[in-house]
C-alpha cells in the first residue's frame, strides 16, 4: 500500500507543469458554477447601486496618494503582492520554481471560474455608470460581478495562509486590503467585493479536494517553507 501510494505521488508531481509550460487551472465554470451559487447583481438604476456609487465617489475625494498609488500597484494580479505580509526577501520567484508554477494555476483558476459568470451578468464598473469616477486604478472594462481581484486575493490568501499558517494573520490582512483598494481604486462597487470574496472562499475550498492540487500544493509548500526558512 505505501508503495503504491508513493508511486501515485511520483506520478503526480512528475507531471507538475513548470512555468514554462503554461498554466492550466484546477477548476473551470463547468465544474464551480459561480451562477448557481451567486444571486445576480443589483439593477444599474436600483437604491443599492446608487448608494454604492455614492461610496465610490466619496472614497475618490478622501483617499490619500498612497492608497491611488496602491491600488494602481494592486491592478497586477500576482501571489508577489503578498511579499508585504510575508516579509522575507527570499520570497522572490526565482528562488521558488515550484511555488510559482503551483499559483499561476491557482491564479489561472480565478480567471476560468469568474470570467464565464462576468460575461453573463454583464454589470457596469463605477466609472461605466458615472463620467464622475475617475479610476485610480487600472482600468478594466470585463464585467465588474463578482471582482475578480477580491476572487483571486481571497482564493490566493486562504492558499498561501494554509501554507504558511503562522503568518496567517497578516496574510489574509492583505488579502482583505487587496479587494478594498478595488473599491478605493474606482474600478468595483462594494457588492461586487463581497462576492468576490465569498466566491474565493468557494474556489478554495472546492480544489482543495483535488488530488492533483493537493499534490502541487504540498510540493510547493515544501519547498517555501524550506526557502524561507520556516
Amino acid at each position: 500500500m505505501r508503495r503504491a501510494t508513493a508511486a501515485l505521488a511520483f506520478l503526480l508531481l512528475s507531471s507538475l507543469p513548470s512555468a514554462a509550460d503554461g498554466a492550466a487551472p484546477f477548476a473551470d465554470a463547468k465544474t464551480i458554477d459561480l451562477l448557481a451559487l451567486l444571486p445576480p447583481p443589483p439593477d444599474n438604476d436600483s437604491m443599492k447601486t446608487k448608494i454604492e456609487l455614492g461610496e465610490v465617489l466619496t472614497l475618490q475625494v478622501t483617499r490619500t496618494p498612497a492608497q491611488a498609488a496602491q491600488s494602481l500597484a494592486d491592478s497586477e494580479e500576482d501571489v508577489w503582492r503578498f511579499a508585504d505580509a510575508v516579509g522575507n526577501p527570499k520570497f522572490r520567484a526565482e528562488n521558488l520554481p515550484k511555488f510559482t508554477a503551483f499559483f499561476a494555476r491557482v491564479f489561472e483558476t480565478e480567471g476560468a471560474v469568474v470570467d464565464p459568470a462576468k460575461d453573463i451578468w454583464k454589470r457596469p464598473r463605477p466609472f461605466q455608470l458615472s463620467d464622475l469616477v475617475k479610476p485610480s486604478a487600472k482600468i478594466s472594462k470585463s464585467g465588474a460581478w463578482p471582482s475578480g481581484h477580491a476572487t483571486v486575493g481571497t482564493l490566493a490568501g486562504i492558499v498561501l495562509s494554509s501554507m504558511l499558517p503562522e503568518l496567517r494573520a497578516r496574510i489574509m490582512a492583505r488579502a482583505w486590503d487587496y479587494a478594498e483598494m478595488r473599491v478605493i481604486g474606482g474600478v468595483h462597487f462594494r457588492s461586487d467585493i463581497e462576492m468576490g470574496r465569498i466566491a474565493g472562499a468557494v474556489i478554495a475550498h472546492a480544489i482543495s479536494r483535488d488530488p492533483m492540487f493537493r499534490a502541487e500544493f504540498e510540493a510547493a509548500r515544501a519547498e517555501a517553507r524550506t526557502v524561507l526558512g520556516l
